[in-house]
């Protein structure tokens, strides 16, 4: 892999109130990446990350912000539009927290580079997240497993990460054609992407090391299990119903 291959991705980081973060980590990124593209797909931050990458932008050609409308919020929403608009040949969706290692985002490039449709970074370790969050999480890795498994797509060991890449055009279109099937206010664009990509798209994994986040506060909570849910079919959105009323009772 060559430095001038970077110019052909783009890294779309979706953010909400990372004023904390979001300077140091487009810092790391061009440090270790120069020539790549980053896209900062904003949900109306109120504690100066817009203020902080218009800054960026006005020096550095590379760097662009997209603050998107009030009433389509949603980490899906958010990459969901990043890769739409992303220009480069290849995408790579990750946090802005550092909780996705930075470093690790060469080996992602190499494995897009050598013929892979997806990569998907696999969490080795998982202890940097709360107790709470880390059964959530589990429990909805299990279910968007077998419902994969049940419609006859491909799977992956980590399907709830945060942290994957793939060619932009494939996914483009599959956004596109499938836009209103996503669950766009959801936290797992993942699951989506491997619902509806051709069942013989070549997706490969990177392991890498979870981190705890460097700055701020998670926006992820125990509602992932519902929100999954909501993207098993007709039955899972029954049962997200069911047991969003439950819930709202307690």
């Amino acid at each position: 892999m060559q430095d001038s291959d970077f110019q052909r991705f783009s890294v779309i980081l979706p953010t909400f109130n990372e004023a904390e973060n979001i300077e140091k980590m487009a810092s790391t990124l061009f440090g270790l990446y120069p020539g790549i593209k980053v896209l900062v797909m904003d949900d109306n931050s109120q504690d100066g990350t817009i203020e902080i990458c218009r800054e960026i932008e006005k020096n550095n050609a590379d760097f662009r912000i997209n603050v998107r409308d009030i009433k389509d919020k949603g980490l899906t929403a958010s990459a969901m539009e990043g890769i739409v608009k992303s220009e480069t040949e290849y995408y790579i969706v990750m946090d802005s927290d550092f909780q996705h290692p930075p470093a690790i985002l060469r080996k992602l490039m190499e494995e897009l580079l050598s013929g892979s449709d997806m990569v998907i970074g696999r969490r080795s370790e998982k202890g940097a997240l709360s107790t709470g969050r880390r059964l959530s999480s589990d429990a909805a890795q299990y279910l968007a497993a077998f419902y994969l498994c049940f419609i006859g797509q491909q799977g992956s060991k980590d399907i709830m990460s945060g942290l994957f890449g793939g060619r932009t055009e494939m996914c483009r279109k599959v956004i596109q054609e499938k836009e209103q099937e996503f669950e766009r206010m959801g936290f797992k664009i993942l699951f989506d992407l491997l619902k509806f990509i051709n069942p013989e798209a070549k997706i490969t994994e990177v392991e890498y090391e979870f981190g705890a986040r460097a700055g701020g506060e998670s926006k992820i909570s125990s509602t992932i299990i519902i929100s999954v849910l909501r993207q098993c079919g007709v039955f899972g959105k029954g049962c997200a119903s069911i047991a969003n009323a439950v819930l709202s009772k307690k």
